[in-house]
Parts: structure tokens; C-alpha cells; sequence
């Protein structure tokens, strides 16, 4: 039943109030169960408050009429629902929320341009969306859908945005620019891959990336926290123009095709660097301007070459292991060891490295961005590089092993 959704006034006012198209909403909630009481909101230009579908609403549900809804338009737990659709809404002031609507197979908002945030979950039917498109939100959450396209998403700046377990997503391109807190993608095209294109990225706060089969980002300048990337499908990856990390770490886990990484321009990492598990990957020579490692370096793989030749500061451990043997490799790092170790303090943790380790692609847990037994003040200039003649081992999920090792 609609809860006392319009005040008083309208009554009062009449065809005035219904013309000036503001319509208040009693205790802040519309709660529309049927059609007809979504028809209700027809003469209402601006609802100020929540509109919120019931549980039980019929198949389609059309919210024509009201441009604006000030709050939230939320379903949640509708089994019923199968469209729903609106020719005139533009912005919704809260969250557009859809969760556990199970039946859902399309949403039709042509005109909509402004969400707070777009939180779609559990909508395992949902095929079709037509949007404004959508130019302007803070969040968006799209995850257990089967559509195959994201087109009517068209952002160029979001805090948070996040795409899983779509699994019949083939591609997702963005003109995205910057990504203020975190940008989360997996599971998606399940059985056929993803490939992600953002052309205008930037700048990032944070990557988490997983099971795509191509990420391309050949404007990325700077990532302020961390980029993972774990199980992912592509053979090659390339980020051309990233100069640093602000503070966070890098990591490549378990990408079991990846044969060639290239990062030309990073200079810094403000966190650690962990790279393991990518046993196709032979030779880590990616870093070839890479200076100063905020925290820790851990390596893990096959890789029988490794190449730093521009690094002389890092402020964490270093502990490399490779299923090859790498011993001349060990022995010509050792120099830049700490000074308890015998080395010049170039790397200011505890310095490890093994050869000929059959268990080296196993042990990948670590944490990178801790700086580690530093004893000193950091010294920049106590070598003038390093160079790494070892296997490349694969970038690990960055976490907590400087002092640990």
C-alpha cells in the first residue's frame, strides 16, 4: 500500500501544487507495491524522499513522471519484478539500489544521467539495461548479472566501481579518467573472458583485477595506493606511461600466462613489489627506470634472468626464490645486502635469495609493504643501481613479510 506518500498540501493546493511538481513524502518513504500506486507519482516532478518497491509488485512496474527523486529508488528480496522503467526520471539524489531481484530481465531509464550510487546485486536474469546514459555517480556496484554489455555507463570520474561475477561479459570499455578510491574487476565472462579498454585512465586510487583476459591502460600516470592483479588471463600487460605508486605496492599473482610485463616509466613504488606465481613468465626485466621500493621486494617463480638496473633504495627486505638455479644471480645481489648481512645497506631488510627451490612457486604469501628492520636512515645514494640477473619470478598479492623474513 502507498504510505501516505504525498503531504497534505496537494490535496489543499490541488492542480497548483501538482503543476509546481514538488511532491514531500510522509516519514521520507514511498512504498509502491502495484502499478497503480507507482502511477500515483505520475503528477510529481520532484519526489523528495526514498521510493522503495515492496517485495510483491507485479511483473512490470513504471515510474513515469517524477524527473527527480531526492533519496533513494531501492527493490530488494522482488521475486516478482521484470521490468522496471521510467521515460522521465533524470537523477536519483541517493542510491539506485536492485538486490535479490530475481526474476528481473530488463531496466529502461532513458533519460537517467545521476545517481549517488548504482548498486545492482543478484540479479542472476537481467540481460538489458538502457540508461541516459549514466554520466555522473559516485559509486557503482554491478555484480551476478548476464548481461553483455555495460553500455549506458558513461563516467568519466567515480570513487568506486566495481564489476564481478558477470559471466556473460565479454568487454568493458570506459572513457574513465580518474577512479578516486578503488576500481574492482573479477569473475566476469566465465568460460569466454573480459577485455578491458579504460583509454583515458589517469589516475587510480586502487586495482584489484582478476580473470580478464586483456586490461589496457596506456594513459595511467599514477596509481596512489595499490594495483593487484591475481589470476588473471592475459599473456602480456603494459602500463607505458606509469611514472610511480604514491604508497602502495604492486603485485602480479597467479597470472599462469603472463610471459612479458613492461612498466618503461615507473620510477617509484611507494609500497612493495610482489611478484610470484606467474610460471610462464622467464625473465623480470619490466622495471628497467625503477629507483626506490617504498617497502619490500618478493619474488617467486621460474624466472632464471631479473633486472633492476636503475634501483638503489629499498627501504623494506628483499627475498627472492626461483625454481632455477639462480645462484650467480644470489651472489652479485648479496653486495647490496644490509650491513649485518656484509652488503653496503642499498636494501634495508633482511636480504634473502635461494636457487634451484622446487617449492618456490608455493610459497607466495608475503607482505611487501613493510619497510623492515631499518636501522638507519634511508641512504639514496649508497649505490648507483642494481641489476638482477635472475628468473622472473611473478608479482605476489601484496601484504605483510619484511620483517617476518
Amino acid at each position: 500500500m502507498l504510505v501516505k506518500y504525498l503531504v497534505p498540501a496537494l490535496a489543499a493546493f490541488g492542480s497548483a501544487a501538482a503543476q509546481a511538481g514538488t511532491c514531500t513524502v510522509s516519514g521520507g518513504t514511498t512504498t509502491v507495491n502495484s502499478q497503480a500506486e507507482a502511477t500515483k507519482l505520475a503528477s510529481c516532478r520532484t519526489v523528495r524522499g526514498s521510493v522503495v518497491l515492496g517485495k510483491q509488485t507485479g511483473a512490470a512496474i513504471d515510474i513515469s513522471g517524477p524527473q527527480q527523486i531526492t533519496g533513494d529508488l531501492r527493490v530488494e528480496d522482488n521475486g516478482d519484478l521484470e521490468t522496471l522503467s521510467s521515460s522521465t526520471l533524470t537523477s536519483v539524489g541517493g542510491a539506485f539500489v536492485l538486490k535479490n531481484v530475481t526474476k528481473i530481465n530488463a531496466i529502461n531509464f532513458s533519460k537517467l544521467t545521476s545517481v549517488r550510487a548504482l548498486q545492482w546485486q543478484s540479479l542472476s536474469l537481467l540481460s538489458s539495461i538502457t540508461l541516459g546514459p549514466l554520466s555522473s555517480a559516485d559509486e557503482v556496484t554491478i555484480s551476478d548479472t548476464v548481461l553483455q554489455s555495460l553500455e549506458g555507463i558513461d563516467l568519466t570520474n567515480v570513487k568506486k566501481f566495481n564489476i564481478n561475477n558477470n559471466r556473460r561479459l565479454q568487454q568493458f570499455s570506459s572513457k574513465l579518467a580518474t577512479l578516486d578510491e578503488e576500481l574492482i574487476i573479477q569473475a566476469n565472462g566465465i568460460g569466454l573472458g573480459l577485455t578491458v579498454d579504460l583509454p583515458n585512465l589517469v589516475w587510480a586510487a586502487n586495482m584489484a583485477i582478476a580473470n580478464v583476459t586483456k586490461f589496457s591502460v596506456p594513459s595511467l600516470k599514477v596509481v596512489n595506493g595499490s594495483a593487484r592483479f591475481d589470476s588473471n588471463f592475459f599473456e602480456s600487460f603494459s602500463a607505458p606511461n606509469l611514472t610511480h605508486t604514491e604508497k602502495g605496492d604492486i603485485s602480479f599473482v597467479g597470472n599462469a600466462a603472463l610471459n612479458n610485463l613492461t612498466f618503461p616509466r615507473l620510477t617509484v613504488i611507494g609500497g612493495g613489489l610482489l611478484v610470484a606465481n606467474n610460471t610462464a613468465l622467464d625473465e623480470i626485466n619490466a622495471f628497467s627506470k625503477l629507483e626506490r621500493v617504498g617497502g619490500a621486494i618478493k619474488l617467486r617463480g621460474n624466472f632464471t634472468e631479473v633486472e633492476f638496473p636503475a634501483l638503489n633504495t629499498v627501504e623494506g627486505a628483499v627475498d627472492i626464490s626461483s625454481t632455477a638455479d639462480i645462484r650467480d644471480t644470489c651472489e652479485e645481489l648479496s653486495k647490496f645486502a644490509p650491513a649485518n648481512q656484509g652488503g653496503d645497506g642499498t636494501i634495508a631488510g633482511v636480504f634473502s635469495c635461494t636457487a634451484n627451490n622446487a617449492n618456490a612457486n608455493d610459497d607466495i604469501d608475503g607482505d611487501t609493504s613493510d619497510s623492515g628492520n631499518i636501522d638507519g636512515k634511508d641512504d639514496e645514494n649508497s649505490a648507483a643501481g642494481m641489476a638482477f640477473n635472475s628468473a622472473l619470478l611473478g608479482l605476489v598479492a601484496v601484504a605483510g613479510f619484511a620483517a617476518a623474513l
